[in-house]
């Protein structure tokens, strides 16, 4: 790309009015210190011209100030005033060309490349607008194909991060399902120890009601067999005596 912006030749009709011979005063000292590298300079004197009355060349050696102390955003603002304002031909297609420099600094192609077709439109002979606007469409393109390729890399990080959320929560899902159905399992064989208990229980107290019984009618058996024995004792003691 050519950066070299194109410099305006501030020439000013030289009026009666006092405002009018300080603005000019100033222009010319803002123009001398441009060429000689003092653009800090320059900017002071431009903008002090351009707070007494608007000059579309002040405007645009402000913005050839601000380009070349880097200051893009302000520099382009200053271009942009120009071509918005009814200017002459030349000046508008300079304004045009020195925008599409700043847009390309800020690596903003598209607006650069619409800058230099402005430019091209006014003065088609413009042989820098026309290289600058070749190398702004390539670079225009790269940086729209590298978005895709960013785009594609985000959604596709994106997929796999959703995979991954996906993936995680069925193994969650899964590992709570295995620790229900072990929970359950576990209270299922409590369930069924508790009952095999109580049925052990059960059966052990029937058998001991069934031992309690048995002893009891064993035990009246033995009292009756004693009580019967005693009975048959007295009798055949009272026969005995009777035979006497």
């Amino acid at each position: 790309m050519k950066t070299i912006n194109k410099i305006g030749i501030t020439v000013l009709f030289m009026t009666l009015t006092l405002a009018a011979s300080a603005q000019a005063k100033e222009i010319r000292h803002g123009n001398r210190n441009f060429k000689k590298g003092f653009f800090s300079e320059a900017e002071k004197d431009y903008k002090s011209s351009l707070d007494k009355k608007y000059n579309d060349k002040a405007q645009f050696n402000l913005g050839d100030a601000y380009y070349n102390q880097k200051n893009y955003e302000e520099a382009a603002r200053s271009f942009q005033s120009v071509t918005d304002r009814n200017v002459t031909k030349n000046l508008e297609a300079d304004s045009y060309y020195n925008l599409g420099n700043t847009m390309m600094e800020q690596q903003k192609y598209t607006e650069a490349f619409n800058a230099y077709k402005n430019c091209l439109k006014i003065n088609p002979d413009d042989e820098d607008a026309r290289y600058n606007l070749e190398y702004a469409r390539q670079k225009m393109i790269l940086q729209q194909q590298q978005q895709q390729q960013q785009q594609q890399n985000q959604q596709q990080n994106q997929d796999k991060d959703q995979k991954q959320d996906q993936q995680q929560q069925q193994q969650q899902q899964q590992q709570q399902e295995n620790q229900e159905n072990k929970d359950q399992q576990q209270q299922q064989d409590q369930q069924q120890q508790q009952q095999q208990q109580q049925q052990q229980q059960q059966q052990m107290s029937k058998e001991d009601a069934e031992r309690m019984l048995q002893a009891l009618e064993n035990q009246e058996k033995e009292t009756m067999d004693k009580m019967n024995e005693a009975k048959a004792a007295k009798m055949q003691r009272r026969k005995i005596q009777k035979d006497w």
